[in-house]
């Protein structure tokens, strides 16, 4: 009787240890890779209108006091016109030749911003033009320097000022410029967008290159500065099966890192298929001047010690880089 029973439960037995070594592995592995792709961050900035571009028109004094406004009003009054028109000092007088000199300027300035959105100016507009870059530069593991330049902006950057937005885009790209021989990967480009459009489309490039994290673990956002001890990954099916792949690989291949620009008017970078297009396209997105920018980002991943960004990973989630 006894040996029956352990002949029908010893089927059982081994499938349930069986099924719990599985369960076990895949939720190891579930762990290592949550704790895998940790990022950083730094940004701020806003799509308002900046006070200092409003337009402010110039105004012509005429002899005698007021003076002639372009867009109506003030001292544009009617007996200015009268001779204009042949009434009171005649068309030839020298102050009729420039009232008509002024009106024949406003018209011919204003069909031109119409009719040519190459020179338009923010000035003259409220909804104007803004330009939405974004470039990404993925280099070798080996540049372990680089995260921690990163990781020193991030902790000293000033995100609430026009100006500091500029020293970080400054200094981000300032360091990756200084490490050229890690450069593998590089993509990017430039959207066009109207003023009222433009921080939907930023936002949307920006949440694209974050939900491809699993944990922000430094960020800087707004002079909110916030940092995540990373989990630590535990180690996958391959790698229990295989104890040295760890020691053979090394703690991982690449780092990816995204500088992202929202600028005023027109702006681009150029198409990147070499080390030196992508030189002059961190040269240009580094040079932003402050009173242009209306907001940054910069996203890198790997952010924690030890995480792991496998060429797997970069194909599965980079796929528009292009080798440099």
């Amino acid at each position: 009787m006894r040996k029956k029973l352990q002949q029908t439960f010893k089927p059982l037995l081994k499938t349930f240890l069986v099924l719990g070594l599985v369960l076990t592995l895949a939720f190891s592995h579930a762990d290592g890779a949550l704790a895998a792709r940790t990022g950083g961050r730094i940004g701020g900035g806003s799509f308002r209108m900046p006070s200092s571009r409003t337009y402010t028109p110039r105004t012509y004094a005429p002899p005698g006091g007021g003076y002639y406004s372009p867009y109506g009003g003030g001292g544009f009054g009617f007996p200015f016109l009268l001779p204009l028109w042949g009434f009171g000092g005649g068309f030839g007088s020298l102050f009729s030749i420039l009232i008509f000199l002024a009106i024949a300027n406003f018209i011919f300035q204003t069909f031109r911003r119409v009719t040519s959105n190459d020179t338009e100016d923010p000035g003259y507009s409220s909804n104007p033009s803004v330009a939405i870059t974004r470039l990404q530069v993925g280099l070798l593991a080996q540049a372990r320097n680089l995260q921690t330049e990163l990781n020193h902006i991030a902790e000293a950057a000033d995100t609430n000022t026009p100006q500091g937005r500029a020293e970080i885009l400054q200094e981000a790209s300032l360091a990756l410029l200084r490490h050229p021989e890690y450069w593998v990967y590089a993509g990017g480009g430039t959207q066009q967008a109207k003023l009222n459009s433009a921080e939907s489309q930023f936002n949307r490039l920006s949440l694209a290159e974050r939900s491809k994290f699993s944990e922000e673990t430094l960020t800087n956002v707004n002079n909110q500065l916030k940092s995540v001890l990373a989990k630590e990954a535990l180690p996958s099916a391959e790698e229990l099966d295989n104890p040295t792949r760890l020691i053979s690989e090394g703690p991982g291949e690449y780092i990816i890192v995204t500088l992202l620009a929202a600028t005023l008017g027109k702006f681009s970078i150029p198409p990147i298929n070499s080390t030196e297009d992508l030189r002059q396209a961190l040269r240009q997105i580094g040079s932003l001047p402050s009173e242009q920018l209306l907001a940054i980002e910069v996203l890198w991943t790997p952010q924690a010690e030890g995480d792991t960004l496998t060429s797997d990973d970069l194909l599965a989630e980079y796929p528009d880089l292009k080798l440099v």
